[in-house]
């Protein structure tokens, strides 16, 4: 396969259990500055089976729009290359040989780097292993987005004069909603399956404010990649008593309505 045309940078976040309306009425400047806002759907209700498709090429997308990247079976951000694939009527961003995305982008020359705070990323576990084993350098942090940060920033420097793959997966708007120096107990979980004192008040604020922390933290990442492309989506949402439903890894609208935003360049 032909080396890209251009070996721009890309960074992919991923906010782990945010809701569409959550990242909609916060007020995150620095991220909403990225692109414009999608309503998307994800192809997973929980984080690993999400993630498993955005690596190979099915970020969050809505079926009825007929717009590139917005929609993966118009045109991919990240296409695989596979015998037989469907090829949409759009254009694909970048178009990859490996096993997934991260395996793709390493045949193409990228460093790879990688940092997530949900445990289907430890790789500790075998389950893990499957999402993080094709990274060249990862870390596995739990819930810290300050830690995340200092981690690729770092690496980024140390690889400086290659093209890079960055991936981050960003725990704080997961529940129990948490970001170091809340003013409420990380103790206190407002969305509990079955819980008895669940609130949808409580929920809706805290990820709401702790987008709010990512967002007042995340500047010198997106500089970074002021001139590379950025990708920025919920791997899916979270029910907050619809339908007597509360939390994820349930099929519902609410767990799978996420936001998608994006900066590409040619």
């Amino acid at each position: 396969m032909k080396r890209l045309k251009s070996q721009k940078n890309y960074l992919l976040i991923t906010l782990d259990s945010c809701r569409y309306d959550t990242f909609v009425s916060a007020r995150i400047p620095n991220i909403k500055s990225v692109g414009q806002v999608y309503k998307a759907f994800s192809n997973g209700n929980f984080t690993y089976p999400s993630h498993a498709a955005i690596f190979v090429g099915f970020t969050p997308g809505n079926p009825q729009l007929r717009e590139t990247f917005v929609n993966p079976k118009f045109g991919k951000i990240f296409k695989i290359k596979t015998d037989g694939d469907y090829i949409g009527p759009g254009m694909d961003h970048v178009v990859l040989d490996g096993k997934n995305i991260v395996d793709g982008f390493k045949r193409e020359g990228y460093v790879t780097i990688g940092t997530a705070a949900m445990d289907w990323f430890d790789p500790e576990s075998e389950s893990g292993r499957t999402l993080m084993s094709d990274f060249d350098h990862f870390l596995y942090s739990k819930t810290d987005f300050l830690k995340q940060k200092e981690y690729v920033i770092q690496k980024i420097a140390e690889c400086k004069d290659k093209p890079k793959f960055v991936f981050m997966n960003i725990g704080e708007t997961h529940v129990p909603y948490y970001f170091k120096g809340a003013p409420w107990s990380r103790e206190d979980n407002p969305c509990v399956p079955f819980g008895s004192n669940n609130s949808f008040e409580k929920s809706s604020f805290r990820q709401g404010k702790c987008l709010e922390f990512i967002d007042s933290n995340i500047v010198e990442i997106l500089a970074l990649f002021k001139k590379d492309n950025i990708i920025i989506c919920s791997d899916h949402g979270d029910c907050w008593g619809e339908d007597g439903l509360w939390e994820h890894a349930i099929h519902h609208e609410k767990t799978v309505t996420v936001p998608l935003l994006f900066k590409l360049e040619k």
